[in-house]
C-alpha cells in the first residue's frame, strides 16, 4: 500500500502539475491519501499525520505494508516525532499578521522571535507568519513548543527508511523536463479550472503550487508561455536543492542515504 507524504499531491484539483501517480499506476497498486483534499481546503501537517495515522494503522490491520513516499519533510517530522501542542490562535492576532508584507512581518519576528527569525528566509511568508502568530498569540516561542512534541508513532513501528540523493545534474534535468511535459499535459487547463473557482481563495494553501502562480500570470496575459514555464523551472530547482540539503541533514544519521545514485538503482539496493 503506498501512501502520499507530499503536500502538494494531497490536492485533487493538481493531479498533472504536482506530479500525482497516474490512475494507470494507481491501478497497479493501491495508492492511499493522494489527491483526497479538495482546493478549498488547508490540509496542514497535523491534519495530514492524523490520517496517516489512521491509514498506516488499516494497512497494517489488513496484513500489508505501508510504503509512505514524497518529498515534505514536515510532513514526515510531523507524523513520525509528533506535534508541538500550540494552543488556538487568537484570530485577531492571526488576521493582522496574515495581513503584514512579508518584510514587515519578518522584522517583527526579529524582535519577538529572534531564534526563529535567524532560522528562516527573510521571504518565507508562511513560515514567517506561523512563528510570529505562535509567538504573539502564546507569548510563547514557536520553538518552544515544539520542545514538547505529542504524537508521533516513531517509537510504535518498525522503520526501514531510504533517502534518495541522486546525481545533481541528472536531478535538475529531470526537474526542466518534468516541467515541460507537464505544461505539454495540460498543467494550463489545471490551473485555469484552478483560478475559475470562485469559492477558492486567491490565498488557498493550494495556490503557493509551484507553476500555479507562474501559468496565472501567462493565462492573464502577464508573461509568454515560455516565460512561464522558465519561472516554473528555475522555481522548483530551487525547491529540489532546498529538499535535497533538507533530507540529506535533517533525518536521522542512522537512515540510510542513497547518495548519487538514480531512484531506480536506490531501489534496488534497498530490496537487496
Amino acid at each position: 500500500m503506498v501512501i502520499n507524504a507530499d503536500s502538494a499531491q494531497v490536492y485533487r484539483d493538481l493531479r498533472i502539475l504536482s506530479a500525482r501517480p497516474t490512475p494507470e499506476d494507481e491501478a497497479r497498486v493501491p495508492h492511499r491519501l493522494f489527491g483526497y483534499v479538495d482546493a478549498t481546503e488547508s490540509c496542514s501537517a497535523a491534519r495530514w499525520a492524523d490520517d496517516a495515522r489512521q491509514m498506516i494503522a488499516e494497512v497494517h490491520r489488513s496484513g500489508k505494508l505501508p510504503i509512505l513516499v514524497g518529498g515534505t519533510g514536515l510532513y514526515l517530522r510531523t507524523l513520525l516525532d509528533g506535534i508541538a501542542p500550540v494552543p488556538a490562535i487568537d484570530p485577531g492576532i492571526r488576521a493582522t499578521v496574515r495581513a503584514m508584507p512579508v518584510a514587515e512581518a519578518y522584522r517583527a519576528l526579529g524582535r519577538d522571535d529572534p531564534q526563529a527569525a535567524a532560522r528562516l528566509n527573510p521571504g518565507d511568508t508562511t513560515r514567517i507568519a506561523r512563528a510570529l502568530e505562535v509567538a504573539r498569540s502564546t507569548g510563547r516561542p514557536l520553538h518552544a513548543w515544539q520542545q514538547d512534541r505529542i504524537g508521533g508513532i516513531s517509537e510504535m513501528v518498525e522503520l526501514h527508511p531510504l533517502v534518495l540523493l541522486p546525481d545533481r545534474d541528472w536531478l535538475m534535468a529531470r526537474c526542466d523536463a518534468r516541467l515541460s511535459a507537464m505544461f505539454d499535459a495540460g498543467a494550463a487547463e489545471e490551473v485555469r479550472a484552478l483560478i475559475g473557482r470562485a469559492d477558492v481563495s486567491p490565498t488557498a494553501p493550494i495556490r503557493l503550487a509551484i507553476g500555479v502562480r507562474e501559468i496565472a500570470d501567462w493565462l492573464e496575459g502577464i508573461c509568454t508561455r515560455d516565460e512561464a514555464l522558465a519561472r516554473a523551472q528555475l522555481a522548483t530547482r530551487r525547491y529540489a536543492k532546498r529538499q535535497y540539503t533538507w533530507f540529506r541533514n535533517q533525518p536521522p544519521v542512522v537512515w540510510p542515504r542513497a547518495d548519487g545514485t538514480k531512484p531506480a538503482e536506490a531501489l534496488a539496493m534497498l530490496s537487496g
